[in-house]
């Protein structure tokens, strides 16, 4: 399913005219499921590997997640207090986990004009999401 979410979220990159290649894109939730710390057997790295191999870069935002853990284990930052993503700073955002954190937020606000948001989740209204599974 990493592969098709990735691949989705360029394709809409792609016809918002973004390039693809450099392109910065958030990542919110790495963890198993909601609402819980364990990262193990999570999928989420599926989707964040895909992205990095079209070229994009990608950032993980997770309250929930140990950032020690998320190195140790994916050798990736992760941003755990979501107050501190920069806003209109991605060119996509990918909700991944539905931690109620998330649900309390617009991700519009992280994306740049002309940018792409991609619900994997169901959290947000189809109105505020550009695609979703």
């Amino acid at each position: 399913m990493g592969a098709y979410v990735a691949s989705e979220v360029v394709k809409l990159l792609i016809n918002r005219n973004c390039p693809v290649k450099g392109a910065r894109v958030l990542v919110l939730g790495i963890t198993f499921k909601e609402n819980c710390p364990d990262i193990r057997n999570s999928r989420v790295i599926d989707i964040i590997r895909e992205l990095q191999e079209y070229g994009c870069v990608v950032d993980v935002a997770d309250p929930w997640a140990s950032g020690s853990e998320v190195k140790h284990e994916y050798g990736l930052p992760v941003i755990t207090d979501i107050g501190a993503v920069e806003q209109g700073a991605y060119q996509a955002v990918v909700a991944a986990v539905g931690h109620k954190e998330f649900a309390g937020v617009n991700p519009r606000e992280w994306v740049a004009v002309g940018g792409v948001v991609y619900d994997v989740t169901g959290m947000y209204q189809r109105s505020i999401v550009d695609g979703r599974l």
